[in-house]
């Protein structure tokens, strides 16, 4: 390993960018709650000030991942569909086997200059976790509870509020409803065999009805559907652990538009064709790990300085202060003080290994394991 390297994976390297992230995302949150005064005189003034406070939090994940570990994504894609991404709302439809293919998302959705606004239909329980989830809430994420019954009016209701939405977007859908794994993917395809639908090796069984429900909520005001699917060269099995270590992977993401108009509106034809979709994906993905590339032209968009930028700003607003108090602590003498310093350094210790474990996969969520099998069923 080189000094670079032996630096990037020092654990008070990480302490500092945890630090920095808590304490801005904090500080943005509280200015997003600010904001709220806004929303009965201006709606659209306290969206457009929302995408830009979003930013600066998302980016320094981004930054970690482009700047920091260097990762690069290759997009494979229709040199004609190239020149409007960027330019239009769409609903992106992502595998989900990856612990950074949300980061993969973002970093391509930060390169074309729509990282604030970027959606996700996502689990109720993250509008609650501090930080991203406050900031989620603030930049009108959906959220559900992963029961139709409950999900069917709140998540329709909160798809029409984007009709109206000021700046470009993309809208994320996991579709498969939560991360692969080979037991979750067992019992994914026992529900498929069970319904008559054809077998996937590389997916989970499609979730339907979240998708039917955007697209038809969304229908006159996004233009098209971007089928993505991600993987990584040479088996890597990327990690936050390893982009905060620094190490460099290489994602390779195959992207389709799909006109809307090429989707059909009745619910059940809707279901059926993403089901085509997933296999489509799945033969994709199979020809990939046979020849480790994907079909259509690769480009490799530009990194934007922003995003280090950003960083680069809340790090120098931010740490000086801290060190000073650091410095002031050790050298009080005091045994409560240090005693205190400790704890407090063996608090954030745990809090960056909390956060890294969200994103792992043998600590994913229990969804769509053996005990929820019958919420296979759509």
């Amino acid at each position: 390993m080189d000094l670079v390297g032996l630096l990037k994976s020092q654990f008070l390297c990480h302490l500092v960018f945890c630090y920095v992230f808590i304490a801005s995302g904090l500080i943005i949150n509280a200015a997003q709650l600010c904001t709220l005064v806004l929303w009965p005189i201006n709606k659209q003034l306290f969206r457009k000030i929302n995408c830009r406070l979003s930013y600066c939090v998302s980016s320094q994940l981004v930054m970690l991942l482009e700047w920091w570990s260097g990762t690069e994504c290759t997009i494979y894609t229709d040199p004609r569909a190239f020149s409007k991404y960027g330019t239009e709302n769409a609903i992106v439809v992502l595998n989900h086997k990856f612990e950074i293919d949300f980061l993969c998302g973002w970093s391509l959705a930060e390169r074309f200059g729509i990282l604030g606004n970027s959606k996700v239909l996502a689990k109720k329980e993250l509008s609650y976790v501090p930080i991203i989830g406050w900031m989620w809430y603030f930049t009108e994420m959906i959220f559900c509870t992963r029961k139709w019954e409950q999900d069917r009016e709140t998540v329709a209701r909160s798809l029409l509020h984007l009709r109206d939405y000021p700046e470009k977007y993309l809208f994320l859908i996991h579709c498969e409803g939560t991360r692969f794994t080979e037991k979750k993917h067992q019992i994914s395809m026992q529900v498929a065999q069970a319904k008559g639908l054809p077998s996937l090796k590389h997916h989970l069984l499609p979730r339907t009805k979240g998708f039917a429900i955007t697209v038809r909520c969304l229908r006159d005001v996004v233009p098209a559907v971007y089928d993505c699917t991600l993987n990584f060269r040479n088996n890597e099995n990327p990690t936050l652990l390893g982009v905060l270590n620094g190490k460099k992977y290489h994602a390779d993401c195959y992207v389709r538009r799909i006109p809307m108009e090429d989707i059909p509106e009745d619910e059940d034809k809707c279901s059926a064709w993403l089901h085509k979709l997933y296999q489509e994906k799945d033969a994709f993905q199979e020809e990939y790990y046979r020849t480790g590339v994907f079909p259509e032209t690769p480009r490799v968009p530009p990194r934007r300085p922003w995003a280090l930028l950003n960083w680069l700003f809340w790090a120098s607003l931010l740490l000086y202060p801290f060190f000073q108090f650091l410095v002031s602590m050790v050298s009080s003498g005091s045994s409560v003080t240090l005693a205190t310093f400790i704890l407090v350094f063996c608090m954030a210790s745990m809090g960056v290994r909390w956060m890294i474990g969200v994103t792992e996969i043998d600590k994913g969520s229990a969804y769509g394991n053996i005990d929820n099998k019958q919420k296979q069923s759509d």
